[in-house]
């Protein structure tokens, strides 16, 4: 009996959307909204679908080509120099490789506001950097069915185990920060944070609370601020902890626009900086170092965090969309002038 032919050369017959359809268990009808990113189907159906698509290496008509030479970078908010920074970083990465730039801002505190894959599975870019953000699982699986690769930048939760991220080390900022400032002979260091539904804030005020503790010293919880990102340049923090009857020596800002409305809460209280405080903030951006005096800060390397996720986006496109992990890049402290011993 003559043995059928196992020749692995042999052309494959591509696969048809209906074949998924029947392997998936789904209508033909369900598989093509999967494919083409349209609402009304499960999270637990599309991941179903998905995985038989990405199994079969199955594309759109036009295959891996037929996506616009672009990467996108969704931004909550475009306030400031921090969006900058990243978007600089993006844009060196994807020239080099003939790609362009789209900037979305989607005007929600996370990122990725509700409604926001829609237009973007109809631009087709080459790939998508959420910047500060989390990614829904009907989202992430919209992405993975048009084989659009993704990356969260400073994700703003603990992403899932499959979903790629580039981050810094906040902790050890945190830590560092403080470190600085009890060396120089601080004890009631006070925090002036962001949303504790972030990540990145979660774990520098973490930081701050490993170096007290190693410290041996106490955390006075008073001293401990939480504000939103609306409320970043507002003084309204520092006034309250410099106008405490025990006001703190020292304050550690966990954004550098948070150090500088620091700054001015301390010139309306006639408060030298840094003969009477202490001030440390977090990110090194560009007018850190023009601020009066020049603010000793936590450098976030946010262009190199930008190069990571667009070179991750570029070596995805040539794997189907797929890929995960997290880069970590690391945090550095910068001396200048808006820190010394307490007087």
């Amino acid at each position: 009996m003559r043995k059928a032919s196992t020749d692995s050369t042999a052309p494959r017959r591509p696969v048809t959307l209906d074949v998924v359809a029947r392997e998936a268990a789904v209508s033909l009808a369900t598989a093509s909204k999967v494919l083409n990113g349209k609402p009304g189907v499960s999270p637990q159906t599309r991941e179903r679908v998905t995985e038989v698509l990405q199994r079969h290496g199955y594309t759109k008509r036009g295959g891996a080509q037929a996506y616009s030479p672009t990467i996108e970078v969704v931004f909550g908010a475009l306030d400031g120099a921090w969006p900058i920074e990243l978007i600089r970083g993006a844009v060196q990465v994807a020239s080099e490789s003939g790609l362009g730039i789209v900037v979305t801002e989607s005007g929600h505190e996370h990122g990725a506001a509700p409604g926001w894959i829609g237009p973007v599975l109809q631009r087709q870019p080459a790939g998508v950097i959420l910047v500060a953000s989390n990614l829904a699982v009907d989202a992430k699986y919209q992405l993975r069915s048009r084989n659009i690769p993704f990356v969260l930048v400073d994700p703003a939760g603990d992403p899932a185990d499959d979903v790629p991220s580039v981050g810094s080390t906040n902790w050890a900022g945190g830590v560092h920060a403080t470190r600085h400032l009890i060396e120089l002979g601080h004890r009631r260091i006070g925090v002036i944070a962001g949303p504790e539904s972030l990540l990145a804030t979660r774990a520098r005020i973490a930081g701050f609370r490993s170096a007290m503790d190693e410290a041996g010293l106490p955390v006075d919880e008073e001293l401990v601020l939480v504000r939103a990102f609306d409320d970043e340049a507002s003084p309204a923090a520092g006034l309250h902890l410099l106008s405490l009857p025990q006001r703190p020596t020292a304050i550690f800002a966990t954004s550098d626009v948070k150090a500088l409305a620091t700054y001015e809460a301390a010139r309306a209280l006639g408060i030298g900086i840094p003969q009477d405080l202490s001030v440390v903030g977090y990110d090194d951006l560009q007018f850190a170092r023009w601020a009066g005096p020049p603010l000793t800060t936590i450098r976030q390397p946010l262009y190199e965090m930008a190069q990571a996720a667009a070179r991750l986006i570029i070596a995805f496109r040539g794997d189907q969309g797929r890929g995960a992990g997290r880069v970590e890049l690391a945090t550095t402290l910068i001396l200048r002038s808006s820190t010394q011993s307490p007087s």
